[in-house]
């Protein structure tokens, strides 16, 4: 097996990994994260309905001066202002193939700070 599939295949078995603790927590929203090299993107899905309760990103924000923690952490207080506007209190973090360090963990702190429990 080459090294591009090998990689390829752990990063798929990874987000799998994390998306099945979903199924044993019950039916929560789930927070879903991309993160580019430029931007970070996130959104609130209801999987009961398969539709996208809430999004945000960098490229959406007015400020996104800083280095790109700073501005995960701005784009996670600022869904979190527009969850707390719909009435969301408790979500499952869905990371997918990403480690929890960097942005993510900036982004989830963000997110913590501005009322969510996860």
């Amino acid at each position: 097996m080459s090294l591009q599939k090998k990689k390829k295949l752990q990063t798929r078995r990874r987000s799998f990994r994390v998306r099945s603790r979903q199924l044993s927590r019950g039916t929560k929203l789930r927070i879903s994260v991309f993160r580019s090299l430029k931007n970070i993107y996130v959104q609130i899905i209801d999987d009961g309905i398969k539709e996208t309760v809430v999004s945000m990103s960098s490229a959406l924000l007015k400020d996104h001066s800083g280095d790109k923690k700073t501005v995960a952490k701005k784009v996670g207080l600022e869904l979190s202002k527009m969850a707390n506007e719909k009435a969301i209190k408790e979500v499952f973090f869905d990371r997918g193939r990403y480690l929890y360090h960097g942005r993510v963990r900036a982004l989830a702190e963000g997110l913590r700070e501005g009322g969510l429990k996860f």
